[in-house]
Parts: C-alpha cells; structure tokens; sequence
C-alpha cells in the first residue's frame, strides 16, 4: 500500500513522463510530414534551376572554402586535391595548419609547390598567431592558400584564422576528410540568392547532406560508388545521420528552425558571421555556437533571417571507426551541448529572440539536453518499481514494444526515403541491410549515445580540460572492382 506522498508522486511522475514521451513522438512524426514536403519541393524546384547557367555568370559570388588542419598528414594531400576539383568559377581554398605535429605541413609544401608570400591578413577575429601564409609557385594551384599558425587547442581558432584571411563574401566551413560534390558550392550558394533575388529574409547559412565515406569507393579524391559502412560503428552513425539529416534538420528547415548547421559541411554569410564575433575558441560545440550567435545578433538587431538546409548529399566523410575515437567525440558534442545552454541561457523562452529562443532553444533543452538524464532517471525508476513488485508488467511491455517499433519505424522510412529520392546506394540490398541497423539501434548503439552524452556533461560541471585532439584518420581506400 502506498503512502500519500508515494502516490501523488507517482501519478506526478508517471504522467510527466507519458506526456514528455508523448511530446517526442508527435514530434518526429511531425518532422517527418515537414521534411517530406520540403523535399517534394525541393525535387520539384531543382526541375526548373540551370545550375550551369549560375557557375557560368560573372555575377556569381566567390567563395572561399575554409578547412582546419591538426596532424591530419595521412588524408591532407588527397582531400586537398578533391577540393580543387570542384566546379565552381570563383572559389579559393584556405587550409589551416594549426600547429600539427606531424607532417602535414611538410607534405602540403613539397606537394604543391608552396613558398611563404606577404599576404593582407587582416585579423577581424582575435586567433592565436599566424606565421606563416603560403602560396603555390604552380599556376595549377594558385586557389590555394595554406596558413601555418600556432595551435589554438580548438577547431575553432583555426576557422576564425581562416575567415580572416578570406577574401569572399560567403565561406564554406569542412573538415579536411571530408569529401564534397563536385556541385556543393553551386548547389549552397543557390538559396542565398533566390532568396535575395525574391526580396525575402537575409539568408545566413545553408546546409546539406553529409554521410559516412567509410567503405565507399574513392577515386582521385571523388566518391564513385556510395556503400554503406562495413564495420558496425561506423554503420550506425551512417543510419543515425541519414534520420537526421533528411528527416530532422529539413523538417526544421521547413519553418526555419534549424538548430544547427555542421561543421563538417556548411556555408555561411561572412560578414554575419564575424559580426556575431565568429567561431567561440572555447566552445566544445563551435558549430551550434556559432548559428546561436549568429541568430541572436540578428534577432538583437531586428533584421529577418533565414537558415536554409539541401536535402543532397553533398558531403562524405570518416566517421569515427572504434569506440575510443567515437567516444572522444560524442563526449565533446555532450559537453558543447551543455555549454551552449549555459552560455546562452537567456534565449531559452525569450520572446524577443523568436523561435530561437520559443522554439529552437525549447526543444534542444527538453529533447536534446534534458533527454539522457531523463533516460537514466526512467530506467532506474523502471527498474525500482520491478523490484518492489508495482509494475503492470503487461501494460509496461507493451509500451516499450509500441515506443521500440515506433524508433525502428521512423528510422527505416528516413533510409528509404532518401534511397527512394536520392539513389545514394546501387542496391536495394545495401539498403535494407542498413536498415537492419534501426533494430539493433535502441540496444547497442542508442545506450553509447546516453552514456558519452552525460559524460560530457560531467566534464562540463567538473571542468575537466579538453583540447583538439587527433582524430587518428585511416585515409580512404581507391576504388575497388564490383563484385
């Protein structure tokens, strides 16, 4: 028999967590019918869009791609190569070496034909010190730009570099393994201006698509066959972010919510950009940090914005492929999290920041931030009321059959909703054997989640030390003859 206080906060309890589940659930459902309908535009829109037209006009912007560079000597050369073949008429590319230990810079300077040249870089953004720009003495190379700057213990720092010493109005943040489209740029660029063209809110940043490369097929620093990761980890992250990248982030951007934009993959409005003050060196989550910034400084000056997402996949890159690599970098994404909603806790449910504060901040707090705590509080619940006999056990069954084939269900329709409009994958069987993922998801790959999530809360609250740590990248493998 339970005492009062037992049962009311039981029922409080209980009822708060069915309506919080309830929430998620109508939720993803609601996400999915947006992002549907944004890409049945989007498909219907690229009908009517000559991209060529765009690449060919002198009134195209230029561009400048901006990647950050630590000890990354076995993949630096090839990718560097796979930038400069992308078709764009006005871009250049702007690799950071930010005080590597190894021999990435060495490589980039024999490789290239790189010599130290007296360059206008204007520091609008603090950063670490620069000491060295270099240029190629090779026409064959003259978009590439490679600064050589003190190590700023962030991804951030070295980005910060890269935008002063851009020389466009729009920037592309990637990662060095990352490996892009040969139409990224002109596909990105294109909703800055169909917006401006149209008179409406000022776009500032877009994104895309971005997938695991492991196991896929390379060539000349191009992707020519897309497969689906071989080994396990790595095959869940490539599950985890086709959901959320097709049905997550393009159903925000279907009523310009977009909480993030990656910084694997990412162009951006530079001016906005550093007048929001650029990449926080300090951030663990600089990418998410710097949208923040950037909405708010909009918001604070009363101009309209807008964020926009391409449902394509236009980026490919290594993914994490054991449990340490992936467990460094999920914790960093957890303490960036939990950063962010305490360095901008003023958004959260302020009207004078819109649906920045009403809806984007609301929603990474309850459903993003609060979730693994929430887990782990329930499952200790769940596992008291067994103990102590007070469980409807058929009840209880049924709700975690309904809440497991749910997740399952919602993963699986994402997979084959971008095969069905994207043919990412030659198969149909690469395609179901990635969806055989979903179901193994909620018990092997969804606890890892939870647990380097509050890790990283927990070295957020105990100030554990972090610094940009060396992702010990494998390199991509040549084309292989199909099977």
């Amino acid at each position: 028999m339970l005492n009062p206080f037992e049962y009311y906060f039981r029922a409080f309890y209980e009822g708060g967590i069915f309506v919080y589940g309830l929430t998620i659930l109508l939720m993803y459902a609601t996400l999915a019918i947006l992002s549907f309908i944004g890409i049945a535009r989007f498909i219907k829109r690229e009908k009517h869009i000559d991209y060529n037209k765009l690449n060919g006009s002198p009134f195209t912007p230029g561009i400048s791609i901006i990647a950050p560079a630590f000890n990354e000597g076995v993949t630096i050369i090839q990718n560097v190569r796979s930038l400069m073949t992308l078709n764009y008429s006005r871009y250049e590319i702007i690799i950071i070496n930010d005080g590597s230990t190894d021999d990435t810079l060495e490589k980039l300077i024999k490789e290239f034909e790189l010599t130290e040249v007296d360059f206008a870089y204007n520091e609008k953004i603090k950063t670490q010190p620069v000491r060295h720009i270099f240029k190629s003495t090779n026409q064959a190379f003259e978009k590439l730009l490679v600064i050589d700057k003190v190590n700023g213990k962030s991804k951030a720092d070295a980005s910060n570099a890269g935008i002063n010493a851009a020389a466009y109005d729009f920037y592309l943040c990637t990662d060095v393994d990352c490996i892009l489209e040969r139409d990224t740029l002109t596909r990105m660029i294109y909703p800055f201006l169909a917006e401006k063209e149209a008179g409406e809110k000022r776009v500032i940043a877009t994104g895309a698509t971005l997938r695991i490369a492991n196991s896929s097929d390379i060539e000349d620093g191009m992707i020519v066959r897309m497969r689906p990761p071989k080994k396990l980890l790595p095959r869940f992250q490539e599950m985890e972010y086709i959901r959320s990248y097709v049905l997550g982030k393009m159903g925000w951007s279907m009523i310009n919510c977009v909480p993030n934009v990656s910084g694997g993959l990412g162009m951006f409005d530079k001016e906005i950009a550093i007048k929001a003050g650029g990449y926080d060196p300090l951030s663990f989550g600089e990418d998410m940090d710097l949208i923040v910034r950037m909405c708010a400084y909009m918001r604070d000056n009363n101009q309209q914005y807008i964020i926009r997402y391409i449902p394509s996949t236009q980026c490919a890159t290594e993914g994490p492929p054991n449990l340490k690599i992936f467990g460094r970098q999920r914790t960093r994404w957890g303490r960036g999290l939990i950063q962010i909603m305490s360095l901008h806790r003023k958004i959260l449910l302020n009207p004078r920041y819109g649906r920045l504060g009403m809806v984007v901040f609301l929603y990474n707090f309850l459903f993003e931030f609060l979730a693994p705590i929430i887990e782990v509080i329930g499952i200790l619940y769940y596992i008291y009321i067994v103990v102590t006999h007070q469980i409807n056990l058929p009840y209880a069954i049924l709700l975690l059959i309904f809440v497991y084939f749910y997740s399952v269900m919602i993963t699986t329709m994402a997979v084959f909703w971008d095969q069905i409009v994207h043919r990412n994958y030659k198969t149909w069987a690469e395609v179901f054997g990635l969806s055989l993922m979903a179901f193994l998801e909620p018990l092997l790959y969804h606890p890892l989640i939870v647990f380097f999530a509050l890790k990283g809360y927990y070295f957020f609250l105990t100030g554990q030390k972090h610094v940009w740590g060396n992702m010990q990248r494998q390199g991509f493998g040549q084309k292989k003859p199909d099977s």
